[in-house]
């Protein structure tokens, strides 16, 4: 048989799942390399494993598994789906016209000093929250990156820490990542996306893994490149936002996995409370200074 090309190659026959034999896939597992459909895929940091090698991960780690940082194996991400949701409306918002969604939801340091109010940039520091739910409408490419990783990292980590605390560092991450932008990018940088958030969240999850002994390696590679792109010329991306996130995302991950015993639900509480004021406090130091008349 030959191709379209008509070279005289002979095409190549997709396996059979090893669990389902009737069901053809050029998929493997990343660890095992066994032939999985969709139905025995489970996303991992990179690529997907079947069912065998997803069991003895967690036969490995037995005492910390999703339970022992207030998640459940079973739940409904339903904070991701929500996140990728409202996220793509705002996608909808940017790309109507006569509406101008972007120029409304996007931050830059400029909306950050208050001294800039005499040039005509407000003091509105809730852009470093709303740009994390908008994208570059010229790159689709850019919201469907985006959406995917937290499709992939969001489902994961929701599960494993709980809605609440999952929210919570998704928020904070991106929080995070403004304030990279704000402290090291040139003031009139404007930026929008949820990689800030993404990061924070590639931040957590890696910083978990290895505390809870899990492989690290491929991700490691896999954050190391993302974050090398950012610093090439032309690329258009900001490695602030980046950074800032990871960073963001990291610390608030060393605190759920180092306060993960449920003696320690309080003390947790409180350094979460205490990290999220300080993003928020970073974020207000240059609030103009109103004086009464």
């Amino acid at each position: 048989m030959t191709n379209e090309a008509g070279w005289g190659a002979t095409e190549e026959v997709a396996p059979s799942c090893y669990r389902h034999p009737d069901a053809a896939t050029f998929v493997r597992c990343q660890r095992c390399d066994r032939p999985v459909c969709y139905q025995c895929q489970t996303p991992a940091p990179v690529g997907v494993i079947c069912p065998e090698c997803l069991g003895q991960a967690q036969a490995r780690a037995p005492r910390v598994g999703r339970q022992a940082l207030g998640g459940k194996a079973n739940q409904t991400p339903v904070v991701t789906y929500s996140l990728i949701g409202i996220t793509f409306f705002f996608y909808v918002l940017q790309l109507l016209p006569g509406i101008d969604a972007t120029s409304f939801l996007a931050y830059a340091p400029l909306y950050s000093y208050g001294e800039y109010s005499a040039i005509g940039a407000p003091y509105e520091p809730w852009r470093m929250i709303t740009s994390v739910f908008a994208h570059s409408t010229g790159f689709i490419f850019h919201i469907l990156l985006n959406m995917y990783t937290l499709w992939i990292f969001g489902q994961m980590l929701e599960r494993l820490l709980g809605r609440g605390r999952f929210l919570t560092l998704y928020l904070a991450s991106g929080l995070a990542g403004s304030l990279g932008v704000m402290f090291w990018a040139p003031h009139n940088t404007f930026v929008v996306g949820a990689s800030g958030a993404i990061f924070g969240l590639l931040g957590a999850f890696l910083v978990i893994q290895r505390k809870l002994g899990g492989e690290t390696t491929q991700l490691l590679v896999l954050v190391g490149i993302n974050l090398v792109i950012g610093f090439l010329p032309g690329m258009s991306i900001s490695w602030q936002a980046h950074l800032g996130g990871l960073l963001g995302g990291a610390l608030l991950g060393l605190i759920f996995v180092q306060t993960r015993k449920p003696s320690q639900h309080k003390l947790q509480l409180a350094l979460i409370s205490l990290t999220v004021a300080v993003f928020v406090g970073l974020a207000l130091s240059h609030a103009p200074m109103f004086v009464a008349g």
